[in-house]
């Protein structure tokens, strides 16, 4: 039976692993690492978890595991699997290499070998070898070097899962797909609540909500590597994204209001929306980008309390003549407890002493990373009166 890992974000792997079994994968072959998440089944799992997941970074199909001692030993195992099953010489391919506890002198060469046996075997199979192309390969091949182990996998994805399709203009520290979902998952948000991201950026959090809410595959509008892969069933697939064309519905309701300060910032949000398949959420109001200062925001009008999810800015604002960000945040928090009781608010943030910044007391916080910065994922509950921290002065009277 194939067996598959699946790296993500530090932090999601639990989350990933339900994913996972939501697609009807086998329990007792699914395993939780720090990273990602090992499981088993057929190729049609895989190419499931490629179109369905939402936290996955890539779907690796594993093609060896064994142990070695020295170089020679990476040659022989890159040389005696059975890489014609996947993809023949007329094919490209490149291979990334990544330890842990490796013993050997260098990595490079270790991947230089198991290039050599990958190319030795095809030689020998066909007479001629496939070419190496590090920039855009048919095949993207991992080998992966612990203590006495080597491990070989074919990347079923190619660009990063987290990549939906949609976006063109990244702006300042963009987050990434797969972790504005898990800030979904996390924060129990649900399309009856009313969603608002203060600091909406590029639109991330808002889109990402709205793919959730009309249930639209993560990688319904995307191609994926294994497509020219030999081995894989394309009349399947077909069927699969058909399917999950069938399912989705774009007439859902829901209520997102995201804002920025910047109205650039926001016009590219709006694109990005709109690139996404959301024009009509757009034009009839359910999803709305308004430019607007997170110290000045108030509560949707007619909404019963729902979530806050955002993203704010880690270090000083980009315009130099804007308070620090320790001030801001301090006003933000403000206009939260005059207008937002009874809601739920969760930042991410590098910053651990945000909640004393804000004055406020978290109920929750969830250890993730935003790429290679550790965050806290605070949650606020906004019950008038009850979560204020006082001031060290007041304190100590």
């Amino acid at each position: 039976m194939p067996a598959f890992y699946a790296p993500c974000p530090f932090g999601l792997e639990k989350l990933l692993a339900d994913e996972i079994l939501a697609l009807n994968a086998d329990p007792d072959l699914v395993r939780t690492a720090k990273g990602g998440v090992s499981f088993g089944g057929g190729l049609e799992l895989g190419m499931a978890v490629c179109l369905h997941s939402r936290l996955a970074t890539r779907v690796m199909l594993r093609v060896a595991n064994e142990e070695y001692w020295d170089s020679r030993d990476v040659y022989s195992i890159a040389r005696r699997t059975p890489w014609e099953k996947w993809f023949g010489p007329d094919a490209t391919f490149r291979i990334h290499s990544s330890a842990h506890r490796c013993p050997l002198e260098s990595l490079n060469f270790a991947t230089l070998r198991v290039k050599d046996g990958i190319c030795d075997r095809f030689t020998e199979l066909a007479g001629r070898r496939p070419s190496v192309d590090r920039r855009d390969a048919d095949v993207r091949i991992e080998a992966y070097f612990t203590f006495d182990h080597l491990s070989l996998y074919i990347d079923l994805a190619g660009e990063s899962l987290f990549k939906r399709g949609w976006r063109l203009e990244h702006g300042e520290a963009p987050l990434k797909e797969n972790l504005a979902a898990a800030l979904l998952m996390l924060s129990g948000w649900t399309p009856e609540k009313t969603l608002v991201d203060p600091f909406c950026g590029s639109g991330t959090i808002a889109i990402e909500a709205a793919s959730i809410a009309a249930n639209v595959a993560p990688g319904l509008n995307r191609h994926f590597d294994f497509e020219h892969l030999q081995g894989f069933d394309m009349d399947l697939w077909r069927e699969m994204k058909e399917d999950a064309r069938a399912a989705v519905n774009k007439h859902a309701k829901l209520r997102i209001e995201a804002h920025d300060i910047s109205s650039i910032v926001v016009e590219k949000a709006i694109e990005n929306a709109r690139r996404a398949g959301f024009g009509d959420m757009l034009d009839d109001g359910r999803i709305t980008f308004t430019q607007g200062d997170a110290r000045d925001l108030t509560a949707p009008d007619g909404s019963e309390p729902g979530v806050i999810i955002a993203n704010p800015p880690y270090g000083e604002q980009s315009n130099p003549k804007s308070a620090s960000i320790a001030a801001m945040m301090r006003d933000f928090a403000s206009a939260m407890k005059a207008n937002f009781a009874g809601w739920t608010a969760w930042l991410l943030t590098s910053d651990r002493l945000l909640p004393g910044q804000m004055r406020l007391r978290e109920s929750r916080k969830v250890v993730l990373f935003n790429g290679p910065l550790e965050c806290r994922f605070f949650r606020f509950d906004m019950v008038a009166g009850s979560n204020r921290r006082k001031p060290a002065s007041e304190a100590a009277e």
